[in-house]
């Protein structure tokens, strides 16, 4: 069936839903390595977590176990939205005239319009389960604080969030969105935490990164017996959660007879490209299939193209643990692009990890470029993505006109993972000329790097 006759959508029955999260350190050549003390430089421990996470999820958070089973609580929430669909970009192909066949796996059609529910339902979960009542948390662009907020409203949970400065003022609607589900969210850096009234004394019109959100939420949370942090990537827990978007779309491809030879994902984080590519790499070191497998990150924020593979905090103030991760330095403050999501100065440790061992590649892309090739996607597919997948859309397009060139007919597969409805200001400026390319000038990520540890 593969080929000219698959169907535009693909569907799996609810029946057909995948009932566990897939664990790719069970399958890794070589293990990642341990988080580590901010103080002591030894392997954290389940103490250490303890002030920020339930049992639980630290459990998942260092599990080595390949599979972990979905609780039925987490499954009845996810039944709002998934299976989510596959959809074949027929029309798009069409308009670049392409021999290539592009697949996307869409994740806007959750409640809070992009992929960060399928983790934040089964946070909010756990946390109820041992009796929090609160969850603090940063968000950049505002999926993921959309996405907690709408998670503790199923639990009955308070949810307070601190949003990157630049993206608070670019997304007011966002901020509408998450007080609907009863969240209450703040402008980072802040007057509420002592870090933040630090850096606004210093510059009042600081734009904010999503590593100072970080050491707020944090900062409130520790302060709070009754409370818990809840982190929207970077995680093993996190990317684990995300991996039901790969399983279906394995049991989705087949259902075409379709294998990937190129699979693109836009990385900020992590989870998103963790959560589509994982699994597929599973299959790929069981020899079942041999796929490229390829990050996409902005070219203002390039982690992995141009960060250092190194132990570094995963907040700006230094109170996290630390990991070992490709990382632009924790005092790096990105500039203020329209990919709210995709400003993080590192990239989550297994995706580090299984960059640095050489599983998958990774390029990075200015923002006016990921713009034009979602205007095409929007015209031909009729779905406006969110600023973050525009970066994979348009690598799928590079992928594509490549294919146009060669006469290949590869197949190629991404997530889309959120629609751009909150996100049509960013639209506005690059249609009226007024988007901006930044290019990372290496002294700053000199500068930044200052400031991270010393660690072998």
């Amino acid at each position: 069936m593969a080929g000219h006759d698959t169907p535009k959508k693909i569907h799996l029955d609810e029946s057909e839903m995948p009932t566990q999260w897939y664990n790719v350190v069970a399958d890794l050549p070589t293990p990642p390595p341990p988080a580590l003390h901010p103080g002591t430089h030894e392997p954290a421990g389940p103490d250490d977590f303890a002030p920020l996470f339930p049992m639980a999820l630290i459990e998942q958070e260092v599990t080595t176990e390949r599979y972990v089973d979905i609780p039925g609580g987490v499954l009845d929430v996810y039944k709002l939205w998934r299976p989510s669909p596959l959809f074949r970009a027929k029309r798009l192909e069409e308009m670049l005239d392409t021999p290539a066949r592009i697949y996307y796996k869409y994740e806007g059609v959750s409640p809070a319009g992009s992929h960060k529910p399928n983790t934040s339902v089964p946070q909010a979960y756990y946390n109820h389960q041992e009796g929090i009542t609160k969850l603090t948390t940063e968000t950049g662009a505002g999926q993921w604080g959309s996405a907690l907020a709408f998670a503790t409203a199923q639990y009955g949970m308070e949810c307070e969030i601190w949003q990157v400065a630049a993206s608070y003022k670019q997304k007011p609607y966002r901020k509408t969105m998450m007080e609907i589900w009863g969240a209450t969210l703040h402008s980072s850096p802040s007057e509420l935490t002592e870090f933040g009234r630090a850096l606004l004394a210093e510059n009042p019109d600081h734009t904010g990164s999503l590593g100072i959100a970080i050491s707020e939420a944090v900062a409130m949370c520790v302060a709070d017996p009754n409370a818990r942090y809840a982190l929207g990537s970077v995680l093993n827990h996190v990317l684990m959660h995300q991996t039901i978007i790969g399983e279906e779309a394995l049991l989705q491809l087949a259902k075409v007879d379709e294998t990937p030879d190129v699979l693109v994902g836009c990385t900020g984080g992590g989870s998103n490209f963790g959560g589509l590519a994982f699994p597929f790499l599973r299959e790929k070191l069981a020899g079942k299939m041999d796929p490229i497998i390829r990050c996409v990150e902005p070219a203002a924020c390039p982690t992995l193209t141009k960060g250092e593979y190194r132990y570094d905090f995963g907040d700006s103030a230094g109170m996290t643990p630390l990991m070992k991760m490709h990382t632009l330095g924790h005092s790096f403050v990105p500039e203020p692009i329209h990919a709210g999501g995709l400003r993080y100065h590192g990239m989550a440790p297994l995706v580090s990890h299984v960059y640095n061992e050489g599983l998958v590649e990774a390029i990075a892309i200015p923002q006016r470029e990921c713009f034009a090739a979602a205007i095409d996607f929007a015209k031909t597919e009729g779905i406006v993505p969110a600023p973050e997948p525009t970066h994979a859309i348009a690598a799928a397009v590079r992928e594509a006109l490549a294919c146009k060139e060669s006469g290949e007919e590869k197949v190629i597969l991404t997530a889309l993972c959120g629609h751009g409805h909150l996100d049509l200001a960013s639209y506005e400026k690059y249609l009226h000329g007024d988007m901006v390319d930044y290019e990372l000038p290496d002294d700053a990520i000199a500068e930044a790097m200052k400031s991270v540890p010393v660690l072998n």
